[in-house]
């Protein structure tokens, strides 16, 4: 199983709680020019020794400068466009430098880069404590385990691309028609309509009109 990031940082800090010690001014300290205020966290101190210890892990050698940039962020400065600021160097100085002094951190060049490396006990350390927290995690139960193997089971019997499928199923056999000769051709029914008479109007017998002019 794989650890998060958060929950080994969690576990670090409460191993360099005794190792680590936490100036007075970091309860009412800003974390750099970006923040509007001091970290709510007591403990932050001890979560930010992990955080750099993991950071040396991964990008060492690392100094001072590098650890200003992964620590800074944006400022809200109102209307104004915002700037991106660097984290405070006195806060990653002093955390070296502590952990440098319990044996966790050494100076060193490599490739003709100078900055902290890890050393043999903080990389035990770190495996250590990964190693803890894979075990504490509770272990998938057989119930579901069962299920996801008979899932895999039915994926797999199921054939692969549509070819495999149309290769399962067989042809159907082509339907015989008869010759045209043998049909017989009914004859169409031929429907003949008889037109009706017209009905012949009745003309009516023009009167004569009666002359105005009498003979005289």
């Amino acid at each position: 199983m794989s650890v998060s990031r958060q929950e080994l940082i969690k576990a670090l800090a409460e191993k360099l709680r005794p190792m680590l010690r936490k100036p007075l001014w970091a309860e009412f300290v800003r974390t750099g020019m970006h923040k509007e205020r001091p970290p709510t966290d007591a403990d932050w101190w001890f979560m930010r020794g992990a955080s750099i210890l993991l950071k040396v892990q991964k990008l060492q050698p690392i100094g001072v400068s590098k650890l200003r940039r992964h620590y800074g962020g944006r400022k809200n400065r109102g209307a104004a466009p915002e700037h991106s600021y660097k984290g405070s160097g006195s806060i990653a100085r002093k955390i070296l430098q502590q952990l440098e002094s319990v044996g966790l951190l050494k100076q060193e060049t490599r490739a003709g880069h100078k900055g902290r490396v890890l050393t043999p006990k903080a990389q035990s350390l770190i495996a250590q404590t990964t190693k803890e927290l894979d075990k504490a995690k509770p272990k998938e139960k057989p119930e579901l385990k069962e299920r996801k193997e008979a899932k895999q089971e039915r994926t797999e019997a199921k054939p692969e691309t549509k070819k495999e499928e149309k290769a399962h199923i067989k042809p159907e056999p082509k339907k015989e028609h008869a010759p045209k000769e043998l049909i017989k051709q009914e004859p169409k029914s031929l429907e003949i309509k008889k037109e009706e008479p017209k009905a012949v109007e009745a003309v009516k017998e023009e009167q004569p009109m009666p002359s105005d002019n009498k003979e005289q």
